[in-house]
């Protein structure tokens, strides 16, 4: 059975876990790139502490470059399905094409503005001077593999929306072996310390940004690169963008609420407190990741038979998808309030971060079984290009809920680094209970407005 019509004819339950097992995989290898820096940073020998603490506060950098990549292939890879289930490879191809060239085109200004302005956006996301070098030493170099990150991160997602995902597993993982095995060469070999960590992880983006660019060109794909669908049609780049801007503002606001974050504890609790969170935000990627695994293998067959109206399809394939997602957030939930300082010890050997983020761990994490309901749904909306609905519910757990609550809270209760991470279970319980019931009604209506499939 060829790749072009298994979306819409292998057996549901089988598909959907050929394909989501290996983006899980892909997203636990991907998670490596930042854990594996972190681990080896936070036991540098007499800087550790603070080095790990310096890297932490680039994140909002980091997320924001990988933004503009889910903007761009998050928007465009469910449009791209949708064309292939309605038969219209050509346009699919217009969309992959445009695609690519925004990508190139973000690239080149992101690389521009935060190498002018790294230093002062640094300092506002709660660098203190203690660790203002570290983090200047890591984004410095990051900076200029923005290009790689957007090509890698953007451009992946059309391998897997096509049912390749195994290939889409390969190409994260390529690049994260590399990062392991360059990582401590780098760090504690060659003593380039923070530099070598952040050398490391962009040459292994530039790895997986070749691979995916040779595969898209190549004979397997269905989906090919062409000169000349490389010029910019806003006809097309439109509903790409408003459809992918759901996961951008999920992305972006993520690095405005690490900005909240990391400038409340470092007013309550100091460098040690922003230490801690940057643990807490390593394991909340643990839960996001494999969660978006599971959403990236339904949604090229949610996706594929959105656009050929196979509604039978699409309800079996979201019952899957919620069966495991919901299991996964819950368990995870449970090793999060049994294991907090196992956790926390993988990342530094400085004892006050140690202390003080295995107590929030079970703070921060006290939400985490409701994620599974809010991913699954959510992301589901983007599978059938609802890109109202999905930015509403991006935006109400992070800009309507969260960010409020971080810097509202602490002024109720006595205990105010306590207050700062009570604000994410908080958010994380409400805004699942909204998404699911708002899914539950919209996507009802859909399945309904769809003739009956045989």
């Amino acid at each position: 059975m060829s790749d072009k019509n298994r979306l819409g004819t292998e057996d549901v339950k089988k598909l959907l876990f050929s394909l989501a097992i290996p983006a899980i995989i892909g997203q636990l290898v991907s998670l490596l790139y930042n854990m594996v820096d972190r681990m080896y940073i936070g036991h540098i020998k007499g800087i550790g502490g603070e080095a790990l603490t310096g890297v932490g506060v680039t994140a909002p950098l980091l997320i924001i470059i990988s933004a503009f990549s889910v903007l761009i292939g998050i928007g465009g890879a469910p449009r791209a399905s949708i064309k292939m289930g309605e038969k219209d490879y050509e346009g699919a191809e217009k969309i992959m094409g445009n695609c690519f060239v925004s990508l190139i085109g973000i690239s080149i200004v992101l690389t521009i503005l935060f190498l002018l302005f790294n230093e002062k956006l640094l300092i506002w996301f709660g660098a203190s001077e203690k660790t203002l070098p570290y983090a200047l030493e890591y984004i410095e170099i990051y900076t200029l593999g923005t290009i790689f990150v957007q090509l890698a991160v953007g451009m992946n997602p059309f391998i897997s929306s096509q049912g390749f995902a195994k290939i889409s597993m390969i190409t994260v993982s390529r690049g994260a072996i590399i990062n392991i095995v360059l990582d401590p060469i780098f760090i504690y070999g060659f003593k380039m310390n923070v530099k070598g960590a952040a050398l490391a992880t962009i040459i292994s983006q530039a790895v997986s940004a070749i691979w995916v660019i040779r595969f898209l060109r190549g004979d397997k794909t269905i989906l090919k690169l062409k000169k000349k669908n490389f010029k910019i049609d806003m006809n097309i780049m439109k509903p790409v963008l408003l459809l992918g801007l759901s996961p951008f503002v999920m992305q972006i606001t993520e690095s405005f609420i690490i900005i909240a974050f990391n400038s409340s504890l470092q007013k309550y609790g100091g460098d040690v407190a922003v230490g801690a969170m940057t643990i807490l935000s390593a394991a909340m990627q643990f839960t996001f990741l494999p969660l978006s695994g599971l959403t990236q293998g339904a949604q090229p067959i949610i996706s594929y038979n959105y656009g050929a109206k196979n509604k039978d399809r699409m309800r079996d394939t979201f019952k899957y998808l919620i069966i495991s997602t919901a299991s996964y957030s819950v368990l995870f939930w449970l090793l999060m309030m049994i294991m907090p300082q196992f956790f926390s010890k993988l990342f530094t050997n400085n004892k006050a971060i140690i202390d003080m983020a295995t107590s929030g761990l079970r703070i921060y994490m006290g939400g985490v079984f409701a994620m599974g309901v809010q991913i699954a749904c959510q992301q589901t909306f983007i599978a059938m290009g609802n890109a109202r609905t999905s930015l509403f519910l991006a935006l109400l757990r992070k800009v309507f809920l969260l960010i409020p609550l971080i810097l509202i809270l602490p002024k109720f209760l006595s205990n105010k680094v306590f207050a700062v991470f009570l604000a994410e279970p908080i958010s994380d319980i409400i805004a699942a209970t909204v998404t699911g019931i708002l899914f539950y009604r919209d996507f009802s209506s859909t399945l309904r407005s769809m003739p009956d499939s045989f």
